[in-house]
């Protein structure tokens, strides 16, 4: 069973990395909301797990999609990986390539015994 304390946290991280890369204060996102300031704090500091419609509405607060805001911080592979190919696609080409091999051979040289 994961520990959902952990998983909020990681959310609230994501969601407060999220509000303050939008230039928003924690006010300011409870007032757009319609919820108190507080409540914000306490989604941040994972203290409580926001709902699903209230991820879609920080979202789009934001500018982001609602699973940027799960998958920031997810240990799953496949969350991981999802994370680095958008990463990836902002980049130049010759910039992609680079990063490709740097990555390659650090995933190489972590596998070795």
């Amino acid at each position: 069973m994961p520990d959902f304390s952990i998983i909020n946290r990681q959310i609230g991280k994501s969601i407060a990395k999220r509000r303050q890369q939008a230039g928003f204060t924690q006010e300011q996102v409870a007032e757009k909301l319609g919820i108190g300031y507080v409540a914000v704090s306490r989604m941040e500091r994972g203290l409580v797990m926001p709902t699903v419609a209230r991820l879609y509405q920080l979202a789009e607060l934001f500018g982001c999609s609602s699973a940027d805001l799960l998958d920031e911080n997810s240990p799953l592979a496949d969350d991981q990986a999802r994370r680095l190919c958008h990463l990836f696609n902002q980049l130049q080409e010759h910039d992609r390539k680079l990063l490709g091999d740097i990555f390659q051979i650090l995933s190489e040289r972590l596998r070795e015994p």
